[in-house]
């Protein structure tokens, strides 16, 4: 009994020996590969994208001024017209009628006024007489100068040079003196507006950043629009900030913006829908992070992994402000000199050793036509 007790000891001190041996002859767990970028402060432009859309320079409504039924149209609907070229032509013969009318009765009375200018000196017509034959001879030359407009007003011409619709009448219709619906539509397309609106809130606190010094004003720059298109592709020509308005919309809570584009092959119409970036202001000390480096806790919160001076991991609550061509414009959490963490982020967490290199795209690339607000940052 006391040798199976002895055996038993034996084969399990054996096993314990074995057992111990065997995890001291594992090698330690080495510091995982990470890459990060030794961020930097620069000059960044911060710019806003905001929708809107566009809208004529000049739009002029083409109505009759006579009444009358249209005779003819001049004009190739969809095309380019010159202000003052003929429209319509309305029928002109009662106004024709008018007017020879009107031009008899004036010559009648301008003849009596003459005559009777030589007999008021000898007494043989009283002044009483010749003064009503030149009333007479003013009214019927008012009558006449009346009688001349409406002859003239039955050719309708373009009252601006632009781009014309369809016509809303053909040979044969009515039209009438004041009448609410327009023969036509002539647009100006060349300069054409994009009118947008920003919140008034952003722009407070854009106008308070610039009074206290953290944001530098962006020069000329800042009256520069770039246009993003419906199909997002980018218009080729830059615009000018026109105005923005003083008031804002109760509604909304914005403010609205126009700029002005030129326009010369009518690639934009009336009525797209686009999006506007315009350059507000400098961050002179801008710090730009890759986006893939940034990530958010269940409460939304952004983050990063920093890598200390003796290659332990720090996690540095930010917050963030603008991307820029896959950058995030931090606003605080972060220096210059810092090493953000941007590929191996799997397998860090606070406080482990990492093995970290320099990643070789490290610079980051800004394109001021790209930006946008983080929500998170709100």
């Amino acid at each position: 009994m006391r040798l199976k007790v002895l055996s038993v000891s034996t084969v399990v001190l054996l096993s314990a020996c074995d057992g111990s041996a065997g995890t001291a002859s594992q090698p330690a767990a080495q510091a995982p590969a990470v890459e990060y970028v030794t961020l930097q402060s620069k000059p960044v432009t911060l710019t806003t994208s905001l929708p809107g859309r566009t809208s004529a320079v000049r739009t002029a409504e083409v109505r009759p001024q006579v009444s009358g039924v249209i005779l003819k149209r001049t004009f190739v609907e969809g095309s380019e017209v010159k202000a003052g070229q003929q429209l319509y032509q309305i029928d002109p013969a009662t106004y024709q009628a008018a007017y020879d009318k009107a031009l008899a009765t004036y010559k009648s009375a301008a003849a009596t006024s003459t005559r009777y200018k030589g007999l008021v000196a000898s007494q043989a017509v009283s002044r009483q007489v010749y003064d009503d034959a030149v009333a007479t001879t003013g009214e019927a030359a008012a009558d006449l100068e009346t009688a001349r407009v409406n002859l003239q007003y039955t050719k309708v011409y373009a009252p601006i040079s632009g781009h014309i619709g369809r016509s809303s009448v053909t040979e044969g219709a009515l039209v009438t003196n004041g009448q609410t619906t327009d023969l036509a539509t002539i647009d100006q397309l060349n300069p054409i507006y994009v009118d947008v609106s920003e919140s008034s809130l952003d722009m407070l606190r854009l106008r308070r950043a610039l009074a206290d010094g953290k944001l530098a004003s962006a020069g000329e720059n800042a009256a520069q629009v770039a246009l993003t298109l419906e199909d997002g592709s980018s218009y080729k020509l830059p615009g000018k900030l026109e105005f923005s308005e003083v008031t804002v919309n109760q509604s909304t809570g914005s403010v609205t913006l126009r700029a002005s584009f030129p326009n010369p092959n009518d690639e934009l119409l009336p009525g797209m829908f686009v999006h506007a970036t315009l350059s507000q202001a400098v961050d002179q000390n801008g710090i730009l992070v890759p986006q893939e480096a940034i990530m958010h806790d269940n409460k939304g919160r952004a983050y990063v992994y920093v890598v200390k001076a003796d290659n332990s991991v720090e996690q540095r609550d930010i917050t963030t402000g603008q991307m820029m061509s896959g950058n995030w414009l931090v606003t605080s959490g972060l220096n210059a000199g810092d090493k953000v963490i941007t590929d191996g982020l799997q397998s860090v967490h606070p406080g482990a050793k990492v093995n970290g290199s320099e990643r070789k795209d490290a610079e980051p690339k800004v394109d001021a036509n790209l930006s946008m607000t983080d929500p998170s940052a709100q």
